[in-house]
């Protein structure tokens, strides 16, 4: 029957045992709960990795570009409570839920986001037997994930600052939160931009496990990047592009002030704080299991 009482042991006697007796239903129950070891979410990054890694050129082009676009919602939606709420020491906490948005239009849709492959793309080349055809791979999803991104995010910037869709109001509150964006300096930005790197990075090693949470997963982690004014290279990008392309800031402040401290700290937040940690703890079970075979 399958209500019939078992006294379950694991096999493995490192694990600990346990005398709680159990049906096979509730046995299926109890692992259906547990969470994921650390190895299942590596290599469920790693494969999702590879097969980017994989994708030809014009693939990775077009999904940057749609990324780059995408994220040009964040601007809007922020821009759009930041006019219709009052000038209160509380907004910038409620303004920052429209910073959201871009990130889950990427997410969902499955768009290629440079700093998503500071994870993505890490993985496949720490686990990789041949280091340098690997590395080759992503030094070309790079090139073009980051131009793309960058050329879509000039794009929206353009388009939303020459045409008439939004009210005054709201278009100076894009160049309000465009002007900050590019106020913070070099220093600043970087380390802005490793914390915010860090926090993307941890959102795409969590998704694996987060199964039904992910939508919140990606909601509550960048409602953190908005909200504490961390740096991050696309959607901070369609930031500083509107102000640049409505002529209140030069090209120059954006390339040296921001876009070069962002990318700096965005790759090593994600690359060393996520990729490479994560990899260390997973490499010993990996090197151990190679052993015993």
């Amino acid at each position: 029957m399958n209500d019939e009482r078992l006294i379950v042991r694991p096999p493995d006697s490192a694990q600990g045992e346990t005398t709680k007796q159990l049906s096979e239903r509730e046995v299926e129950e109890a692992e259906r709960r547990a969470s994921p070891r650390a190895a299942v979410v590596f290599e469920t990054v790693r494969r999702e990795g590879q097969q980017e890694l994989e994708r030809p050129n014009a693939a990775l082009a077009f999904s940057g570009l749609a990324a780059g676009l995408s994220m040009g919602f964040s601007l809007v939606a922020t821009g759009m409570l930041h006019a219709a709420l009052p000038a209160a020491p509380w907004r910038p906490i409620v303004e920052n839920a429209g910073y959201t948005l871009g990130f889950m239009i990427v997410v969902a849709g499955r768009q290629q986001l440079f700093t998503e492959n500071t994870v993505t793309a890490i993985i496949p080349l720490l686990d990789s037997k041949d280091k340098w055809h690997t590395f080759g791979n992503v030094v070309r999803l790079w090139s073009i994930v980051l131009a793309t991104n960058l050329l879509g995010a000039l794009f929206f910037a353009f388009f939303v600052d020459r045409s008439g869709a939004f009210e005054p109001d709201v278009k100076r509150a894009f160049l309000h939160i465009g002007m900050q964006t590019l106020s913070y300096g070099f220093n600043a930005t970087l380390v802005k931009g490793i914390f915010a790197g860090w926090l993307i990075a941890l959102m795409v090693w969590l998704l694996p496990a987060a199964a039904h949470s992910r939508l919140w997963v990606v909601l509550i982690i960048t409602y953190v990047v908005g909200a504490a004014g961390l740096s991050h290279i696309i959607a901070g990008s369609v930031e500083g592009l509107y102000a640049v392309v409505h002529g209140s800031a030069s090209w120059i402040h954006y390339l040296r002030d921001f876009l070069l401290p962002v990318f700096i700290g965005n790759s090593l937040g994600g690359v060393l704080l996520v990729s490479i940690l994560n990899y260390a703890q997973v490499a010993p079970e990996n090197a151990e299991a190679e052993a015993d075979d």
